[in-house]
C-alpha cells in the first residue's frame, strides 16, 4: 500500500485553549506532533510512502511543522478544505485526485493514537473483497458499531438501518478504502463519511476487523491526552520525559509522570506533578502545578490544578 489520508480538518473544540493556538494533530505528544504518531504507525505496519493531509483550522500550522513536506523519507501532501470545512466524506473527495488511480489505501482520523496492528485489517479487507473495511476494537468509550462476526460484515451503526442492533464494537477511526468509494461522494459537500458507510451496509460492502491488540486513545479531551501520556511514561509511575534542550532549575520538583518540551523553562522553586509543558513553555517560580498543560510561549504562575495556560 502507497498511499494513506489522515484526517487533519478537525476544530478541537473539546480540546480548547490548546487548538487556540494548534490544530488538534499538530498537539505535541513526547515531544513530536500527534499526526507523526500515526504516520510512523502507517509507514511501519503497512509501507505507506505517501501521506495526504487536509487541513483547514490553523492550517498554516501544518506548513510549519513540514515545511519540506517530507515526514523521514516519506512525502507529506496538505490540502486545505475551502471554503467552508468539508467533514469527512468532503474531505476524502477533495483529494481524489492524489488517491485516485493508486489501488487500496488507508484512511485515519488525525486525532487519535494507537499502535494497534494494521496488517490483520489489510488482510481481512483483501480477503472479503469489501469497499470499506473499520478496524474495530470490542472495548472503548463508544461502542456504536454492529458486526456479524461469522461473515465480517458491518450490519449497523447506531441503529441508524433500525436493526435494534445499536452497537458492541468501537470504530478506531482507521479504514482500508478501494478507490470506488469515490464514486459515491460530492466534491464540494461537506457531509460525514457515516452515510455513505451505511449505504455500503445495504449493499454488503462495509466489512469489519476486530483489533483489540495494542492501545488507542481518542485525544479529543485534556483527560485523554494526559491519559496517553502518562501510559507512554511507562504507565505514569513515576516516569518523565524531559527533553534534552529544556532548562530545569535544580531544586524543580517532578512528581508523576512529567513531559517537559525543548526550550520549556521551569524556574526555581516549582513543582510539578502530572503536567505537559509544550515547547518553550514557561513555569514561574515557585509555581504548583498539578494535571496542567502549558503552551508554548506561556507561562504558567502560582498554584494551579487541571489547567490549561
Amino acid at each position: 500500500m502507497n498511499k494513506a489520508f489522515v484526517l487533519g480538518a478537525g476544530l478541537g473544540e473539546r480540546l480548547r485553549p490548546l487548538t487556540d493556538q494548534l490544530p488538534k494533530p499538530l498537539v505535541p505528544v513526547l515531544h513530536r506532533p500527534l499526526i507523526c504518531h500515526a504516520f510512523e504507525h502507517l509507514a511501519r505496519d503497512l509501507g505507506v510512502t505517501e501521506f495526504v493531509v487536509n487541513t483547514f483550522h490553523l492550517a498554516d500550522e501544518y506548513e510549519r511543522a513540514f515545511p519540506n513536506g517530507r515526514f523521514g523519507e516519506t512525502s507529506v501532501t496538505f490540502r486545505k478544505d475551502a471554503p467552508v470545512r468539508l467533514e469527512t466524506a468532503g474531505g476524502l473527495a477533495n483529494v481524489r485526485d492524489l488517491l485516485d488511480g493508486n489501488g487500496t489505501f488507508a484512511v485515519y482520523n488525525g486525532d487519535i493514537l494507537t499502535n494497534l496492528p494494521l496488517m490483520p485489517l489489510l488482510k481481512a479487507h483483501r480477503e472479503a473483497g469489501n469497499m470499506v473495511t473499520l478496524a474495530l476494537r470490542s472495548r472503548g468509550p463508544a461502542l456504536h458499531i454492529a458486526l456479524d462476526e461469522k461473515t465480517g460484515r458491518v450490519t449497523d451503526i447506531r441503529n441508524k438501518l433500525g436493526t435494534g442492533n445499536e452497537g458492541a464494537f468501537l470504530f478506531t477511526g482507521i479504514y482500508i478504502v478501494e478507490p470506488e468509494f469515490f464514486e459515491l461522494l460530492e466534491p464540494g459537500k461537506p457531509e460525514s463519511v457515516i452515510p455513505h458507510f451505511l449505504e455500503l451496509i445495504k449493499r454488503g460492502e462495509l466489512g469489519g476487523a476486530v483489533i483489540d491488540d495494542g492501545d488507542w486513545w481518542d485525544l479529543g479531551s485534556r483527560g485523554a491526552y494526559l491519559e496517553a501520556t502518562a501510559a507512554l511514561c511507562s504507565n505514569g509511575h513515576g516516569h518523565v520525559a524531559v527533553h534534552p534542550q529544556a532548562k530545569l532549575a535544580a531544586d524543580v520538583v517532578l512528581n508523576g509522570f512529567n513531559v517537559v518540551g525543548p526550550e520549556a523553562e521551569v524556574a526555581p522553586g516549582a513543582r510539578l506533578t502530572n503536567c505537559i509543558l509544550w515547547p518553550g513553555a514557561k513555569v514561574a517560580p515557585g509555581a504548583v502545578l498539578e494535571r496542567c498543560i502549558v503552551r508554548s510561549g506561556q507561562m504558567a504562575e502560582g498554584v494551579l490544578a487541571d489547567c490549561d495556560v
